[in-house]
């Protein structure tokens, strides 16, 4: 009966082995089905041992929520090279920008994460079961992208927590996902909150994951991923008429960065 189980099991990889070699749709859905597996039990795992290490909501959490999470890159052959962490090693709260690829960016964030950083992200995020547990652990500040007046509102607290914390906040100042290979327009709200508190902005950029990742082409393999963390952008003596001013000067270095890393430095010159 054993012997049985076995062979059916066996014959199961089998069958999905070569369904992924010949479908890339099956290939790219089995590997996203995955992730998503893997992100709701790691999650459900994760959230008790940091209510039991340390008792609630925290960013200190962070720490044992990115020590998992570094983990998920060997289940998909992904290779992190990064650069310039050295940028984080500056003195109080500052505003970390960085470019918004796709669901997979949550690898790249834990992969380079400093101590003591926050995010923002979206209120819907937060009832998405374990994962919206989790995040809510780690302290994630939750916007309703829906209504401005509201995420002004968040903002202007964020800011206030930043300054009395002590604590960096992590930004996608694109605002939703972008897997075009480019960088789409950046939201002035991270730029006005880094402007009011006058904090350094330090923008963080990730290559393209085009070569590997692509949901309209069914793609989703192993690759590698380059990580620079910039020099901080600082702030201080600004006014919020500098704001679109700073908004623009760190898009144009971010994507000048974005090219280059993605080995097309060509185009980030171009277009500067």
């Amino acid at each position: 009966m054993e012997l049985g189980w076995l062979l059916w099991g066996a014959a199961v990889l089998l069958l999905l082995h070569l369904l992924m070699e010949l479908s890339p749709a099956v290939n790219f859905a089995l590997r996203i089905g995955f992730y998503y597996v893997l992100c709701i039990v790691c999650s459900g795992l994760t959230a008790p041992v940091c209510l039991l290490v340390n008792g609630g909501r925290t960013v200190k959490n962070m720490r044992i929520i990115k020590t998992v999470v570094k983990s998920f890159k060997y289940f998909f052959g992904l290779r992190f090279e990064v650069k310039g962490l050295e940028n984080f090693e500056m003195e109080g709260p500052a505003i970390i920008v960085s470019n918004h690829q796709s669901i997979l960016d949550m690898m790249g964030l834990m992969e380079v994460l400093p101590d003591g950083c926050v995010q923002v992200g979206k209120k819907e995020l937060m009832y998405a079961g374990t994962v919206g547990l989790i995040t809510y652990l780690g302290g994630v500040i939750f916007i309703n992208r829906k209504k401005t007046s509201s995420a002004k509102m968040v903002m202007a607290e964020v800011a206030k927590t930043m300054i009395a914390e002590n604590v960096k906040v992590w930004v996608y100042p694109e605002g939703t996902r972008n897997c075009t290979g480019d960088l789409m327009p950046f939201k002035k709200g991270a730029f006005h909150l880094a402007v009011q508190a006058q904090v350094p902005v330090i923008p963080v950029v990730y290559s393209s994951f085009t070569t590997f990742y692509n949901p309209k082409k069914n793609l989703f393999t192993s690759g590698k991923i380059k990580v620079e963390v910039l020099p901080p952008i600082e702030t201080k003596g600004l006014t919020p008429d500098d704001v679109s001013d700073l908004t623009d000067r760190c898009h144009n270095i971010m994507r000048e960065t974005l090219f280059r890393l993605s080995g097309h430095p060509e185009e980030g010159k171009d277009s500067s």
